[in-house]
């Protein structure tokens, strides 16, 4: 499994995915500044890279969840990652928007849930995981018994461990901060010089620069 991670680290770092500038800062939806960009959709345009991703999330789903009945993406990053594992390991899909439709029947669940089917979510990306434990409580809102969750990379903020364990919702994911700043540093993407900066941003982001 590391080496799995520090594989997709290098992977998301080769096709810019995953960008790191620890002398300047990207600005966050939330505010937050950050020396760290990601994101995982750019993993659909490589063949070789979506593929070497599905089949991590399909080995990592039998390894620590077992049986399930439906596997669900977040959307929008999880829809298409999540659509894949279903067709490889031939089960149905769904997935959950961030909010109800505002027309038609005002779904926030698409496809077919039943309650009670043991249900497996697909996520790309998880930060302070908010957005992520809201697809778990609209489908368990629906009845349904939600396995757990795998997305692809997390930041691994210590705030959403906290929400994780709250909601008691096992995660796991295909890789992390910590591959990410070996595979860089290891590549040379970064300086030693600059792993000091990056941990402490993980630490207290919110008030990182400021």
């Amino acid at each position: 499994m590391e080496n799995t991670a520090k594989q997709i680290a290098n992977y998301l770092m080769q096709i810019n995915a995953i960008k790191l500038e620890p002398q300047n800062h990207f600005t966050w939806a939330s505010g937050w500044f950050s020396p760290i960009y990601c994101d995982n959709r750019k993993t659909l345009s490589y063949p070789a890279i979506r593929t070497f991703i599905r089949d991590a999330f399909v080995e990592n789903a039998k390894t620590n969840f077992g049986e399930f009945d439906v596997v669900v993406g977040v959307a929008t990053g999880g829809i298409a990652h999540g659509a894949l594992v279903a067709e490889a390991i031939n089960k149905p899909f769904a997935y959950v928007r961030s909010t109800s439709k505002g027309h038609g029947l005002g779904n926030q669940i698409e496809g077919v849930v039943s309650t009670e089917q043991k249900v497996l979510v697909i996520e790309d990306l998880i930060s302070t995981g908010g957005s992520s434990l809201k697809a778990v409580d609209a489908l368990r809102e629906a009845g349904c018994d939600v396995v757990g969750m795998i997305a692809i990379f997390t930041y691994d903020f210590q705030i959403a461990k906290n929400k994780f364990k709250e909601k008691q919702v096992k995660c796991y994911t295909l890789s992390n901060y910590n591959a990410l700043i070996d595979a860089a540093t290891e590549s040379g993407y970064i300086q030693n010089s600059d792993v000091e900066t990056l941990k402490a941003w993980r630490q207290d982001p919110g008030n990182w620069k400021k």
